[in-house]
């Protein structure tokens, strides 16, 4: 009877902590996970985890239809897409337009189309809604920026932020992307 009056509060309060620490570990799962997911949808359908394409650099030009540098931005990305043809390199637009309606910043999927198409963009365009998964993933903290992932996924070095017309930004990313071949 002694050893069951002190088994009894021992043993409820493994329990408990069993239980807070399985919870604990689920939470955790479920926030790395989510974390790490870089799979974007496409305009034209399906999605794309840019991360996983492994055994390929990414360039990957983070903008919005919004920005008025945006359409100097996609001419850059068309001379990068163009330049990496055929070679072991993807390049995706990724628009960070906002898909809520009460956003200042928001853009319909066929908004976002018609502003690829005015700007003649020939590479797939991802969604990123407010940029939620890959300014967030990899610190992006300027619009627009272009962002360099090796053939393993992660991010290669810092952005290629501050578009100047005046400069032509394929230059050092193409040294990037070179030095990463």
């Amino acid at each position: 009877m002694a050893v069951d009056r002190v088994w009894r509060p021992v043993h409820n309060t493994m329990k408990t902590l069993t239980n807070l620490l399985a919870v604990f570990v689920v939470a955790i799962g479920a926030f790395t996970s989510v974390s790490a997911q870089t799979a974007l949808p496409s305009l034209s359908g399906g999605s794309v985890d840019v991360q996983a394409q492994k055994g390929k650099v990414v360039i990957l030009a983070v903008g919005a239809s919004w920005l008025p540098l945006s359409g100097k931005q996609a001419e850059f990305t068309n001379v990068l897409a163009k330049k990496y043809a055929g070679k072991n390199v993807a390049v995706y637009f990724i628009a960070t337009d906002s898909a809520n309606p009460k956003s200042k910043n928001y853009a319909t999927d066929d908004q976002v189309r018609q502003w690829a198409s005015a700007n003649r963009l020939t590479v797939t365009v991802l969604r990123d809604s407010d940029g939620a998964t890959v300014m967030r993933k990899f610190a992006v903290d300027q619009l627009p920026t272009f962002i360099v992932l090796d053939k393993n996924g992660g991010k290669s070095g810092d952005d290629f932020s501050g578009i100047d017309p005046k400069y032509d930004i394929t230059v050092p990313i193409s040294k990037k992307v070179d030095s990463l071949l």
